[in-house]
């Protein structure tokens, strides 16, 4: 395992942002911004499997246990919701802000999340495996045990969220930011990264994947506490 320290309406206008590793140009994430039209109340029923929710506000709302699979949610915001073992199998989640949701052991495989915020979730167990996500911005919360597994991630950003053994095995992450974040156990077996930027992790540990890191960007720091490992996995002996 390896581990290292500090590095370092409702339709959407993305922007984007540019870096340098190196000398040479990096592709910034383009952040969503989300600006939700004036919202109705939602009316306390029960999620319906293919469900259509448009301009829609949910309030502190118990979905625990019920299934959503196939719905679509568009322009709406979502507060302080338990979704505790909620299905949500291919769902769409657009252009909107989930701020506040908790849950243990909810199903978003094979999910689209597009133009979305997702803001101090409390999430355990949470299935994203197979899914796309395009201009996520996740900010702050914390998230045990992500399943990320072959999932395309592009124009994400991780701001000061926790994330405690997230998988992104055999993940596609393109233009992908990680924003004064901690990683605990993080896999990226198998997984391929272009435009990652890692610089910005409070706390980097590796569980698997340290040779798919092709395609990211570290601080000088990083690279010093990640030698160990590297010089492991390309097979260098180092002594004296």
């Amino acid at each position: 395992m390896a581990r290292t320290g500090a590095g370092g309406a409702g339709r959407t206008a993305g922007r984007s942002g540019s870096g340098t590793a190196g000398g040479s140009r990096r592709a910034g994430a383009r952040r969503p911004e989300v600006r939700l039209p004036p919202l109705e109340p939602y009316d306390g029923g029960a999620l319906e499997p293919d469900g259509d929710y448009d301009g829609l506000e949910f309030g502190p709302e118990d979905f625990a246990g019920q299934d959503g699979a196939g719905a679509r949610f568009m322009d709406c915001a979502l507060n302080g919701c338990a979704l505790d073992e909620t299905r949500l199998h291919h769902a769409r989640i657009l252009d909107s802000v989930l701020t506040g949701i908790r849950g243990v052991g909810t199903d978003l495989a094979e999910s689209t999340l597009r133009d979305v915020e997702l803001v101090d979730a409390r999430l355990g167990g949470v299935q994203l495996h197979g899914s796309v996500l395009e201009r996520v911005v996740i900010r702050g919360g914390k998230i045990d045990y992500l399943n990320l597994r072959k999932a395309r991630l592009k124009d994400v950003v991780f701001e000061g969220c926790v994330l405690v053994e997230p998988d992104f095995g055999g993940a596609r992450l393109e233009r992908v930011e990680f924003v004064d974040c901690v990683l605990k156990g993080v896999d990226f077996g198998a997984a391929t990264l272009t435009d990652v930027d890692l610089r910005g992790v409070a706390s980097l540990e590796i569980a698997r994947g340290v040779d798919r890191l092709r395609g990211a960007v570290i601080s000088t720091g990083q690279l010093l506490d990640l030698a160990p490992v590297l010089a492991a996995e390309l097979g260098i002996r180092v002594e004296g």
